[in-house]
C-alpha cells in the first residue's frame, strides 16, 4: 500500500527514498515526503528495504516484447492429413501470448502437474513485487537471446538493441 494509514497501533506505509551520498535518506516523491511527515520525531519505525526496478528498463523490456510481436510472422501451417480441421483455421498473434512464450522459452516459468495428468509450463509473473532487479535484468539479457534465435533470426545482438533504443525515444 502506497501512503498512510493506521490500524490501532500500527501505522502502515510505504514510501520511496533515495539514498543520499551523506548516507541519509530522503523521499523520492513529494507523495513520499507527505508520508515521512505524518510520522512524528521520535517515533520508532521499521523500515523493510527493497531496490525497485528501474521503470525505464522495465519500458525498454516491454520496446522489446512490442517489437518482437511486431516483427514475428505467422508460419503457415503443416499440411497435416489427419488434422484436416487445420486447413480452415488462421491462428492470430497476440501479444500478451509472445511475451509469456519469450519469457518461457527465455528460462523464467513455473511447470505445474495438472489433475488431467498434463504438465502445464506457465510463465513466471515479472510484475515489480515479484521479480528483483538482478532477475529482471537477467531475464532481458536471456529474452535477447530467445527473440534473436527465435523471431529475428537475421538481426545481431547490437542491431536488436538499436532497434529497441530507437523505439524507447520515439515513445518518450
Amino acid at each position: 500500500m502506497r501512503g498512510f494509514s493506521e490500524s490501532g497501533d500500527c501505522v502502515l506505509a510505504e514510501a520511496y527514498f533515495v539514498k543520499q551520498p551523506n548516507g541519509t535518506l530522503s523521499p523520492a516523491y513529494e507523495a513520499d515526503r507527505e508520508t515521512l511527515s505524518k510520522i512524528k520525531a521520535g517515533s520508532f519505525v521499521r523500515l523493510k528495504l527493497n531496490r525497485a526496478r528501474n521503470y525505464q528498463f522495465h519500458r525498454k523490456y516491454f520496446a522489446l516484447i512490442n517489437f518482437s510481436f511486431d516483427y514475428f510472422e505467422i508460419p503457415d501451417l503443416p499440411d497435416d492429413p489427419e488434422k484436416k480441421w487445420m486447413k480452415h483455421v488462421m491462428p492470430g498473434k497476440n501479444i500478451d501470448r509472445i511475451r509469456k512464450d519469450l519469457t518461457i522459452l527465455a528460462g523464467y516459468h513455473e511447470v505445474f502437474y495438472r489433475v488431467d495428468d498434463s504438465v502445464r509450463i506457465e510463465a513466471q509473473s515479472i510484475s515489480f513485487g515479484s521479480m528483483s532487479e538482478d532477475d529482471f535484468e537477467k531475464l532481458y539479457s536471456a529474452t535477447i537471446e530467445v527473440v534473436l534465435k527465435h523471431v529475428c533470426k537475421q538481426f545481431t545482438g547490437k542491431m536488436l538493441d538499436e532497434v529497441v533504443d530507437q523505439a524507447l525515444s520515439y515513445a518518450a
